[in-house]
């Protein structure tokens, strides 16, 4: 199974996703750590990637996923996977793919964001984020939770409901 934490910047998609992975014993992979150079150095001087800057990231996280699958029981990934494209891409190969889509206001994510060390996400780009963002619909396997919760709720939430097999739902 594949768990994608996702969301736009400073939600709390890594916090989440590399707790979540510790409790089930799943393998943990970092979405950001495959950004080739040329969009880190473009969201690091305040320009917001597009379609085609995501294109090789995406593939690149995609093949990740289907590599990490075959090789654990289970592996979550922190990921933005703003767009519905960009979801199907990521569960390509992957059909056992879960959305946990963590979602707030941009008041709060922008705080959030702000008071960040070390990241090369300005928080300029926050905007950029939430205009891209497709929140996952009804007809995805995704299920949504407020970032206004604690990370740990979030993790116990989605672990019961992983054990109970509950349907998702946003």
């Amino acid at each position: 199974m594949v768990v994608v934490v996702m969301g736009v910047s400073g939600c709390g998609k890594t916090t989440v996703a590399s707790s979540l992975s510790q409790a089930l014993g799943w393998a943990f992979i970092e979405g950001d750590a495959f950004h080739p150079s040329e969009n880190v150095q473009k969201m690091a001087q305040g320009t917001a990637l597009n379609d085609a800057d995501r294109a090789v990231w995406l593939e690149r996280l995609a093949l990740e996923l289907q590599e990490q699958s075959r090789r654990h029981a289970g592996v979550v990934l922190a990921c933005s996977a703003l767009k519905k494209s960009y979801r199907d891409v990521l569960r390509r190969g992957c059909q056992d793919t879960l959305f946990v889509h963590l979602h707030g206001s941009a008041d709060l994510i922008g705080q959030r964001l702000s008071s960040r060390k070390g990241h090369y996400m300005p928080s300029s780009l926050l905007q950029s984020q939430f205009e891209t963002l497709e929140p996952p619909a009804p007809t995805e396997r995704a299920w949504g939770y407020r970032v206004d919760q604690s990370p740990e709720a979030i993790v116990k939430d989605v672990r019961q409901r992983i054990s109970n097999d509950t349907m998702p739902s946003v």
